[in-house]
């Protein structure tokens, strides 16, 4: 079984909770509120998902990103970012047409050109030092811009906090990703490296909000579902500005 076809798998199923899990809205008018707002009907099914989640992440991945974090230099750390978002920009291209930002969408290829050309197979990010910054667009960010709400929240295994419109968009990136569609052996081997490594740089990335999230909340499970929801909501706000 791939890799891709075990997060497909994962996704799925986080989604699949969302519709049988849901448990009893409280009677209590400021419960039932928050209950409302909070939009997470499968709440004790998704929190021990978030247990398990926290389990893999504090004992597996954040180890591995800390040391990645310590240990790699500064440079390098870089050009492994720009080669795994140089790789996602034929994605996010997609994704900027089906949003009816045509304008992003030329800037998204003129950069996947650039970087992986000039760039260097994309280790470096020349198009945003020629006036072409990037920015991110997936498809759940899409059916956001189409007008379709996020739905209850899911905690995705080992994906962590997510909802039941962006959990299909997870499906649909990497299903439908172009670079799938290119045939060799080669590219697939890029593409898991570029997984692993993305996944990696991202945590990295990460370590320092998500340490001052959990040192500063009371309810940590909350705390990262409501923050999750917010960046998404965030998202699909600047896919419908177009800028």
């Amino acid at each position: 079984m791939t890799m891709k076809r075990i997060l497909t798998g994962t996704l799925c199923t986080g989604a699949a909770f969302a519709f049988t899990a849901c448990a009893q809205p409280p009677a209590e008018p400021a419960a039932r509120a928050e209950y409302k707002r909070a939009n997470d009907p499968a709440e004790p099914t998704n929190r021990v998902i978030f247990a398990t989640n926290k389990f893999v992440d504090d004992n597996a991945v954040k180890p591995v990103a800390q040391a990645y974090q310590e240990h790699v230099p500064g440079r390098v750390q870089k050009s492994v970012h720009n080669f795994v978002g140089n790789l996602r920009q034929p994605a996010v291209a997609v994704n900027d047409v089906l949003q009816g930002n045509f304008s992003r969408s030329w800037n998204t290829i003129q950069r996947f050109a650039i970087n992986t050309t000039v760039g260097g197979a994309g280790l470096f990010d020349v198009a945003t030092d020629w006036n072409r910054p990037g920015h991110s667009a997936d498809f759940g960010q899409t059916l956001g811009v189409w007008g379709i709400g996020p739905g209850p929240s899911v905690q995705l295994p080992l994906l962590g906090p997510s909802n039941v419109r962006d959990s299909v968009g997870k499906v649909v990136d990497m299903v439908a990703n172009p670079t799938n569609f290119i045939p060799g052996s080669a590219i697939a081997t890029v593409g898991t490296v570029s997984g692993v490594a993305g996944a990696v740089d991202g945590r990295a990335r990460m370590l320092k909000a998500t340490d001052s999230l959990e040192r500063n909340s009371l309810d940590y499970y909350a705390a990262s579902r409501d923050a999750a929801a917010q960046r998404r909501a965030a998202l699909v706000d600047e896919g419908k500005e177009g800028k």
